[in-house]
């Protein structure tokens, strides 16, 4: 039997990001790479998120952008 595997995630979702509507939208990573419509989520696991961050930092595609709203208890 194979060990159970734990699979992380990074979502990235155009309503949680505090700069939508911005003019970072417009060289955002996910529309960069994907040329998704704005609102779409890209869905991504941690390997791929690393793979996004080196290239990133290489030079090779614009940095992500995405940064969670911070929600406060209601």
């Amino acid at each position: 039997m194979k060990p159970e595997q734990t699979v992380t995630t990074v979502t990235i979702d155009c309503d949680t990001c505090v700069m939508q509507r911005t003019s970072a939208c417009t060289d955002c990573v996910v529309s960069f790479i994907v040329g998704r419509e704005p609102g779409d989520a890209l869905v991504i696991d941690v390997d791929e998120a690393r793979s996004l961050r080196a290239l990133a930092d290489g030079g090779l595609v614009p940095s992500l952008r995405h940064r969670p709203v911070e929600r406060t208890g209601s």
